[in-house]
């Protein structure tokens, strides 16, 4: 039997009616268990081998859209008992093989169904991350997958540094306290970070000192999509989409624990974490927990790039000069715990569960101090003057409830409906001394409900439903943006059809946008006022209240895609996609110094100029638009056999691109003495535009099985940036470089081991406000010893990162001249299972 595969569409209705969520959740399943089918029960049975004819052990095969699940024995076989007559879709994968689609109509017993599935050099793994059913070499857009032993082997504090190293995606790295995925060059509100496919509901997009409220070392698989995801997620998804899987929502009462110990002496970083799963029949539960201490982390060289060539002029001067040999980033300490329970009531054709769960987060914000006036005169006070914790940190917090629901209906048009709410309480305040300066709030709600229909005329598909609101607060000195309100809620319709080898997947999705914002004063101080003056400084101002329009937006996308598989072992992908997306509440409303970026932050909303020695700030006269993307993307694969590949390449033009453009003005905070302006340097001040951009690249991973027991891979990327219409410099900023690397494994009985190196080259294509950044090596390595006897599975691992001990900075990083990346680091720990 050859390699064939089949998808199948999910398309999710989201209430649009936050209040009446969870009645209308219930209300559906209550309403759709009284229809019943009294139709006979089959049985499907078969048995799954491979090309030599010998039976695969464990082998997953699933019925339909999540029926059931099961797994064959050591002779290769599985049985399915009480199936209704219907058309359904078998769905087989075993670790090491290929998957296979196997079409099925059942009007009695089918007992003789064999499946052959081809050996595989790649690990392929189903994603959850879109409504279709899919893995990650049957997509035409590329997709990333980590999860099991790789995800633990590269896990890390923060959710940008766990995915640094995967095709595609680089990190913003804001020190080791908080980094952010960055995709194809895109990162902030066109990169989604979502929890079990709902938004995180952080404000992770709004600062890169912001981390993501979202915890790795509990999930089960992370997934990436490399390109625009907005007919799932909508356009906050124009660039991709990261989604965290776990199973805080359970859908087994199969009893499960697993944990995890860890200990790192770069940071003296100790971790923890357990996922425990067990239930009865009907009922499941769920809890997990996670606790990690991290000290300021050590470096390869000097932390500031200004001190670090002034010790290389020293090192001229002085051949006999040394450095310290333990330097380590100030303020890059942190924190963090949090918990999840949740619960599923499990029945024959779906389930229903929900969730809550906390996570509070303490961390250092590297390379940043703040005067006394930035502080507010009656703050909460929360630390003592014994605080570890010199210069500025932040304290963060989140509170998450998940209702998610599935019904499958047999014999019917609609044949499944699944739902999926979320409810999210952010808060992060920025502290020194202390003492609360700037608090970051935001409460989301968000809801989606997916209508499948039954297979018609060889069409498979769905719509969806798709409500988000967001309520979000900055107060306080730092306050960059004003408060906001944003409501959104669209409609999608996906349908998918093979045509022999060719799987055709065509969408559209339509959306409404309204963003409100607080009145807001807006203006800069007069640098001539009277040193004299005994009124407020702040009445020196040039100050304006201005009171914004309701922002109302319209973003269309639709797209086109087709997986050919043209020879067994082969296909070939490609996706075409038009993507909008709305202007986020911060790049329309922002006016005042960002900290995080070391930049005054205007709007689109404004227009800044200089007349003589004042600079002035007015509405502007022309109306923000939506970015509009025309996104083109080609893969080939090769997946059976001991060579494979997935070689990618795309295109990316979009039109009303918002970017920040240097107006050449610096705004320096006056305290009362005029002539503290003489040499005192300030914030650049940043305009939100809007320009038409390019993006294109290329992505290759290329795999190779030496032996039964050694593996290699090579891996390779490649971003070009550019603003279409600029007269000198068109390179947009913070692009990453390119990038080649090296995997060596080898798999024994009771042991592992790999090595990595990873080559960044120098960039040098580079914006008006950026300096090179120079090429470096990054060579780490784990190894992993399994225990025996001790659980379902006991593994003992070490791992060694930078182990030249590389003194290197990240060209994406807002703290480039000052957060270098980590120096040699080794880590010890345990994870196991019972």
């Amino acid at each position: 039997m050859s390699f064939v595969t089949h998808k199948s569409i999910n398309v999710q209705v989201k209430s649009p009616f936050k209040k009446i969520v969870n009645a209308t959740v219930l209300s559906t399943f209550g309403t759709l268990l009284c229809f019943s089918q009294n139709v006979l029960a089959q049985q499907i049975s078969g048995l799954v081998l491979n090309k030599q004819g010998q039976p695969i052990n464990n082998a997953i095969v699933e019925l339909g859209l999540d029926l059931q699940k099961v797994r064959t024995n050591s002779q290769g076989v599985f049985s399915f008992t009480n199936v209704k007559e219907g058309f359904f879709e078998l769905h087989i994968s075993a670790k090491s093989y290929g998957h296979s689609n196997q079409q099925v109509v059942v009007r009695e017993d089918v007992t003789d169904l064999n499946v052959v599935l081809s050996r595989s050099v790649m690990e392929v793994i189903d994603v959850h991350s879109t409504p279709l059913h899919t893995s990650s070499i049957e997509s035409a857009l590329p997709i990333n997958v980590l999860s099991e032993d790789e995800l633990k082997m590269k896990q890390a504090s923060t959710l940008g540094e766990t995915l640094k190293n995967e095709v595609g995606v680089h990190s913003s790295y804001y020190g080791p306290v908080a980094s952010t995925p960055i995709i194809r060059g895109l990162d902030g509100p066109r990169v989604l970070i979502t929890q079990n496919g709902l938004d995180v509901g952080d404000a992770s997009r709004v600062g890169p000192d912001h981390v993501v409220a979202t915890e790795t070392s509990t999930a089960t698989q992370i997934e990436v999509l490399r390109g625009p995801a907005t007919l799932f997620y909508g356009s906050g998804a124009i660039g991709g989409v990261v989604n965290v899987v776990d199973n805080r929502v359970p859908t087994s009462s199969d009893d499960e624990v697993d944990y995890l110990l860890q200990y790192n002496d770069v940071s003296n970083e100790q971790q923890a974490s357990i996922n425990i799963q067990t239930g009865t029949d009907n009922i499941a539960f769920h809890l997990d927990g996670f606790w990690r201490d991290s000290k300021d982390y050590k470096l390869a060289g000097e932390a500031d790039i200004h001190e670090e060539e002034h010790e290389d002029h020293l090192h001229e001067e002085d051949e006999d000069h040394e450095t310290h040999g333990d330097t380590r980033l100030d303020n890059s300490a942190s924190t963090a715990s949090g918990a999840t329970l949740g619960s599923s009531y499990l029945f024959e054709d779906g389930f229903i569960g929900f969730s809550y769960g906390f996570m509070n987060r303490e961390y250092g914000i590297p390379g940043h101090s703040h005067e006394e006036e930035h502080i507010d005169e009656d703050p909460l006070h929360l630390a003592t003057e014994d605080d570890e914790h010199a210069g500025v940190f932040a304290k963060m917090q989140q509170d998450r409830w998940q209702v998610l629901g599935e019904y499958n209906i047999e014999q019917q048009f609609i044949s499944k409906i699944a739902t999926k709410f979320a409810y999210s309480d952010y808060q992060h305040q920025e502290i020194e001394s202390g003492l609360v300066g700037t608090t970051f709030t935001n409460k989301s709600t968000e809801a989606r409900i997916d209508l499948f229909h039954q297979d018609t005329y060889g069409w498979q598909g769905a719509w969806t439903v798709h409500y988000k609101a967001s309520d979000f607060k900055a107060l306080g000195e730092e306050a960059f943006s004003p408060p906001s309100k944003s409501e959104m809620l669209a409609i999608a319709w996906l349908e998918e059809k093979h045509f022999g080898p060719v799987l055709l997947q065509l969408g559209a999705r339509v959306e409404q946008v309204n963003i409100e914002a607080d009145d807001s004063l807006i203006g800069f101080e007069d640098p001539h006022h009277d040193e004299l003056s005994t009124e407020p400084s702040h009445n020196e101002h040039h100050e304006t209240l201005v009171s914004f329009d309701q922002q109302s937006f319209t973003p269309i996308s639709a797209s086109a895609g087709l997986v050919w598989d043209y020879q067994s072992g082969y296909n070939l992908g490609i996706s075409m996609a038009l993507s909008q997306r709305a202007a986020s509440s911060g790049e329309l409303f922002s006016f005042g110094p960002h900290i995080g970026t070391n930049t005054f932050e205007v709007g689109a909303m404004f227009d800044v100029h200089q007349e003589g020695d004042e600079i002035h700030v007015e509405l502007a006269e022309q109306a923000p638009s939506v970015e509009t993307s025309l996104n083109f993307d080609i893969t080939f694969r090769k997946f059976n056999g001991d060579f494979g590949y997935v070689v990618s390449a795309f295109y990316n033009r979009i039109d009303d691109y918002y970017y920040q453009q240097d107006t050449g003005l610096v705004f320096v905070e006056d305290h009362g003495h005029e002539d503290e302006h003489e040499g005192e340097s300030g914030l650049p001040i940043l305009v939100y535009q809007q320009d038409d951009v390019e993006m294109y690249g290329t992505e290759a991973e290329f795999f190779y099985q030496v032996s039964s027991a050694f593996k290699t891979s090579l891996i390779a990327d490649y971003i070009r940036a550019r603003l279409v219409n600029a007269d000198e410099n068109d390179n947009l900023p913070r692009i990453p470089p390119m990038r080649i690397g090296a995997i060596m494994n080898y798999q024994a009985d009771t042991f592992d081991s790999e090595l990595s190196v990873s080559h960044y080259f120098e960039q040098d294509d580079i914006s008006e406000l950026e300096t090179n950044t120079d090429s470096y090596t990054m060579i780490d390595a784990n190894f992993n010893y399994y225990v025996a006897g001790v659980g379902d599975d006991l593994t003992l691992y070490l791992k060694g990162q930078n182990l030249t001990n590389e003194h290197a900075r990240v060209h994406s990083s807002f703290l480039k001249e000052v957060a270098p990346l980590p120096g040699r680091n080794f880590s010890v720990g345990i994870r196991g299972s019972f």
